[in-house]
């Protein structure tokens, strides 16, 4: 199985959500509508809320709330997208301007908001408390991973550690959540509940691992960002960390220069440093064992076309090239 036929397999089901999303956005306020349904539609991949579907069915539940919670996933992860935009003062998202870029800085935050609050109104609907109190929690924990990417911006001293625990809080907690809810959906039993988080968790490492990858190897036509954003915007991501280690003291100290900088003046001296270092194959590796834990937590579950759809976008997540 492939990517692509797991989201063939799923086809039916991501069309409801995407129907429910499309609900669910109404407003009585028309910029509200229009810049919501922009970035909705701005070529995700909607991998959150397809890990959701499929650990609620692996699990074993056979409901249909998790058409709601699928929703209310991709309603968190792009109200983030509109606020990191504004952030790290982004132009460019998947090929095409960003919303602040298309409708100003205050329009985006204030719509981000307004996904938030909808995405609590459709949980509430939902009347389960303990799902309540895993977004609650998941949303909060995004948020300080946010705050501590803005705080390592521009700073090289920022460590490997440091790093890992801010996509832990920033990327991952999204899609360990989405597989946690899942379980919880289900009914099904606390080891079966953590191993679907604990899957989430590593497939969320992995995925962010060759993101920061992509930043400095991709097609550009394929990932929608130019090679070495991360690089202007200042982030110490690991290719950079890891560069920094391993370069000889010349390089290490222009690669210190450009993170403290910020900006693409370096870039080069930059690529040729990570190409060196083999700071991409490094970051790939790492991406892989996260890789490796995802599927491995899925042990617990019985064979199923639902567990085997979730060990192929594992290895997706550390295999993409976009």
């Amino acid at each position: 199985m492939n990517i692509e036929q797991v989201r063939h397999a799923s086809a039916d089901e991501m069309t409801r959500i995407n129907q429910l999303i499309e609900r669910s956005l109404h407003s009585e306020v028309t910029l509200v509508n229009q810049l919501s349904a922009y970035i909705i539609h701005g070529g995700g991949k909607r991998l959150r809320p397809l890990l959701h579907l499929l650990a609620a069915r692996a699990a074993g539940y056979e409901g249909e709330q998790h058409f709601t919670l699928a929703a209310v996933i991709e309603f968190i992860h792009t109200a983030t997208l509109l606020h990191d935009d504004v952030v790290d003062e982004s132009g460019m998202r998947r090929g095409r301007e960003t919303a602040n870029a298309m409708f100003g800085n205050a329009a985006s935050v204030l719509v981000g908001d307004f996904l938030y609050s909808r995405a609590f109104q459709l949980m509430v609907g939902l009347g389960r408390m303990r799902v309540m109190e895993i977004l609650a929690g998941t949303t909060n924990i995004i948020a300080e991973g946010e705050v501590m990417q803005l705080m390592n911006c521009n700073d090289p001293d920022t460590t490997e550690v440091h790093y890992m625990e801010v996509i832990r809080c920033k990327t991952a907690q999204l899609f360990e959540a989405a597989g946690r809810l899942g379980a919880v959906l289900a009914d099904a039993p606390a080891e079966v509940e953590e191993a679907l988080a604990a899957y989430g968790l590593h497939l969320g490492n992995a995925f962010q691992l060759m993101d920061d990858a992509l930043d400095y190897e991709a097609d550009p036509e394929k990932t929608g960002k130019n090679v070495g954003d991360d690089l202007a915007e200042g982030k110490p991501t690991l290719p950079l960390i890891h560069a920094m280690r391993h370069a000889n003291a010349e390089d290490a100290a222009i690669i210190r220069l450009a993170i403290e900088q910020g900006g693409l003046d370096h870039l080069d001296t930059v690529l040729k440093a990570i190409a060196n270092a083999g700071s991409l194959e490094y970051t790939a590796r790492l991406a892989m064992n996260e890789s490796e834990q995802a599927i491995a937590a899925l042990a617990i579950l019985p064979p199923s076309p639902h567990r085997e759809a979730l060990e192929t976008i594992a290895r997706f997540a550390a295999a993409r090239d976009h």
